[in-house]
């Protein structure tokens, strides 16, 4: 089967790209809707799977962010606007429920983390960054806006991040020499398919690349 993306609609290229770029790590990108005096209800709480890490130097992290169903931008985009921080997590498959929860389309400034059991989900301090991290994520970037660019007719928007500190529980870690090592099944974490699919991993293995 060849699919030609000229004949088809928007909608149709994404379910296609969706169900065969994958899987697709998840950003669960926290932001707030404050600059200052940041409460738990000026918090918002999103996951994307179009993202990726894009460069090392400088760090940078990517999410491609669409539009809410009433032509709005979303919150994480008007967010990171106002005050150029954002706080990106890695979810693990046990969480698939409460990343989910927080797809949905609030009205902005209203928090997904106030609809959620805090004993489900709840922030705790991310020293040395403005933001809270999530206590729940053994992962997480503190991250600063680094450039955005609107592509498309839509548009869809790229939110560049740069990466100024990484959180890792040290339930998913080992040190050897200075080497921090994150294993993958420790961690465990989500990712994204087509549809209301998702995933976890399988048995990592190891192969050697050749000089």
């Amino acid at each position: 089967m060849i699919i030609n993306f000229s004949d088809h609609s928007p909608t149709l290229r994404y379910h296609l790209m969706t169900q065969t770029i994958i899987p697709r790590p998840i950003a669960w990108a926290l932001t707030s809707s404050e600059s200052e005096n940041i409460t738990q209800e000026s918090l918002n709480l999103a996951p994307f799977s179009y993202f990726t890490a894009i460069s090392s130097e400088p760090a940078l992290l990517m999410i491609s962010v669409g539009k809410k169903p009433n032509g709005e931008i979303k919150d994480t985009l008007a967010n990171v606007l106002n005050n150029k921080k954002m706080v990106i997590h890695i979810a693990n498959e046990n969480q698939a429920d409460v990343v989910t929860q927080t797809a949905a389309s609030l009205a902005h400034g209203e928090s997904e983390l106030a609809l959620i059991d805090n004993k489900t989900l709840n922030t705790v301090p991310f020293e040395g960054f403005e933001l809270p991290r999530l206590a729940q994520c053994d992962i997480a970037y503190g991250c600063e806006l680094f450039d955005i660019k609107e592509i498309g007719e839509i548009p869809q928007t790229l939110i560049f991040v740069e990466v100024k500190q990484l959180y890792v529980s040290s339930t998913v870690t080992t040190v050897n020499d200075g080497r921090v090592k994150i294993h993958a099944d420790a961690l465990n974490p989500l990712a994204r398919l087509g549809a209301n699919e998702y995933s976890g991993i399988t048995q990592p293995f190891k192969k050697v690349r050749p000089v």
